[in-house]
């Protein structure tokens, strides 16, 4: 990342330079040189662009206002917040929902509140997968897995399900962008005493515009945001607008990172796509390093959603394993036991399957 200042320094000895009282050129105290003014305007110019770039990226921030509403007195009282005595996780229920099991630590006790406090969601994604769906995605998940311990499969059973609304938001963003790359290209030849590499480098310079529609960051900070990430994408044209008649028989989740504290998150994202396109478009080099960037939010704006997630819970020697699935497209996350002999025997038997080929190999091929 480029910095906001510049710092005028000798560009033969890298000291500060000194615009002395009573002179007509600017003075290095330390080595002496004197440059003209219109030398030190051509050197740092390019330096004073970069400044400003970066000054203006670091000024523009997401434009948060309109992202979700209140809620009326009807809505409000329709839904409550409920407290897990026993992890004091907040999920929200609608007034069907009098006890579930919480879906962090399974915990069977919910004690419900009046609910306040909350925006009102722009947006939402109905489920679209159903239980029996989650069940069996989490079975395919296990196929294949052969560091899998056979007690885990054989006994395994799901001891919790949630289908449960996510908080996220939705950041629409059009940005201008600017990178500095150093690239380099190398040349191999002989010269009939010595092999000689010559290498040449290069200052590239990039520009471009992009716009970003609903880069998802989700807002609780229990949900793993690997998990949250792991799961996407979501098909945003089944997105419809937000009512609590969806939320009949499920549990929603209550945000508790707001659209502010998101943000960096989703500014991440744009600079991680942003500058992949930029360098991607810095060809026939043989290395490209960013040397600094910007990039400036010329319009952005922020909306509120619920997506639909499945929470299924399994336990192994008394240690949970949570899995996520997609509740619009059935992808699922999640992390499993590994049996450690399995870890020490596969190796083993894979080297013992190739040993007579290497034997052959080193006995017939190999000179």
């Amino acid at each position: 990342m480029a910095e906001s200042s510049v710092s005028y320094k000798c560009p033969d000895c890298n000291a500060p330079l000194t615009f002395l009282p009573g002179h007509d050129k600017v003075t290095c105290e330390y080595c002496g040189n004197e440059f003209e003014i219109k030398t030190i305007e051509a050197l740092f110019q390019s330096q004073e662009k970069r400044a400003a770039r970066e000054a203006a990226a670091q000024q523009a921030k997401w434009n948060t206002r309109k992202a979700g509403s209140e809620w009326s007195e009807a809505e409000s009282a329709a839904l409550h917040t409920c407290i897990c005595p026993s992890c004091g996780a907040e999920v929200v229920t609608d007034n069907n929902t009098m006890a579930t099991e919480c879906c962090y630590c399974g915990n069977p006790t919910m004690i419900p509140k009046n609910f306040g406090g909350m925006l009102k969601p722009d947006y939402i994604i109905p489920f679209q997968k159903t239980k029996e769906d989650a069940v069996a995605a989490l079975k395919a998940f296990y196929k294949g897995k052969l560091l899998l311990p056979a007690a885990f499969t054989a006994n395994n059973r799901v001891e919790s399900i949630q289908p449960m609304y996510v908080p996220f938001w939705l950041f629409d963003s059009s940005v201008s962008a600017h990178a500095s790359f150093r690239a380099t290209k190398s040349v191999v030849y002989d010269d009939g005493d010595e092999t000689v590499t010559e290498t040449s480098h290069f200052a590239c310079e990039r520009d471009g515009s992009m716009a970003f529609q609903r880069i998802p960051v989700d807002g609780s900070r229990k949900m793993d945001n690997d998990y949250m990430e792991s799961i996407e994408p979501f098909d945003y044209r089944a997105l419809v607008p937000f009512s609590t008649a969806y939320l009949t028989g499920y549990l929603a989740d209550r945000y508790d990172e707001d659209a502010e504290t998101s943000a960096p998150r989703a500014d991440k994202r744009v600079e991680q796509s942003v500058l992949g396109v930029l360098e991607d478009s810095v060809q026939g080099y043989d290395t490209v390093n960013l040397e600094d960037s910007a990039i400036i939010k010329e319009k952005s704006a922020v909306s509120y959603g619920m997506v639909p997630v499945w929470i299924l819970t399994t336990r192994y020697k008394n240690q949970p394993y949570t899995f996520m699935m997609n509740g619009q497209t059935g992808k699922i996350v999640g992390s499993l036991p590994a049996d450690k002999r399995k870890e020490i025997l596969y190796p083993a038997a894979v080297f013992l399957l190739v040993l007579p080929f290497l034997y052959y190999l080193a006995k017939y091929i190999v000179v």
